[in-house]
């Protein structure tokens, strides 16, 4: 057996897979002190309930395992903001309010960055479990992006491009 046979864990991860793990991590950290604060802004009840649910089922869960991959094999982890406060949002005066539209729609987006970072973690993995851990990232990332989209269209949040629906006539 070569260098990349046996336990997956006891594989050096290389440096590709170390940089899209730690870039990943930062960027789980950032959008957890936003969706944090974002929160506070939230009025819609479903929309809380999202933010809640993929912060705590997602987003605090993913960081703890790859920092303790990146800590297992000697990687300092990025810095990570402060943890945000919880507010009361009628503390928050109207004209400095995010409203439900415009923090649903960042999320939906950051969702879909996050899932080509993931796609790009899988490809680039020459350790197995690395790969499938971003596959499950990735699976958990679709489905919050689903429930997202669905909210979106059910309030009349979703801002969509202008829809083709003219049909060339064939020749």
């Amino acid at each position: 057996m070569g260098i990349l046979g046996g336990n997956q864990k006891d594989e050096p991860l290389h440096y590709g897979e170390v940089s899209s793990l730690w870039a990943y991590l930062a960027g789980v950290n950032a959008h957890l002190a936003e969706y944090q604060t974002l929160y506070n802004h939230t009025g819609d009840d479903d929309l809380r309930k999202f933010i809640e649910d993929k912060i705590n089922g997602a987003m605090k869960p993913q960081a703890q395992e790859i920092e303790a991959i990146l800590k297992d094999n000697g990687i300092a982890i990025p810095p990570a903001p402060p943890e945000r406060a919880k507010a009361n949002i009628e503390d928050i005066p109207a004209g400095a309010r995010f409203n439900d539209p415009e923090i649903a729609n960042p999320i939906s987006m950051n969702i879909a960055s996050g899932l080509v970072s993931l796609s790009q973690i899988m490809g680039q993995s020459t350790r197995e479990d690395i790969a499938m851990m971003a596959g499950k990232y990735h699976v958990e990332k679709a489905q919050y992006g689903l429930r997202i989209l669905k909210m979106q269209k059910e309030k009349g949040w979703l801002i969509v491009p202008p829809l083709h629906t003219k049909v060339p006539e064939l020749v």
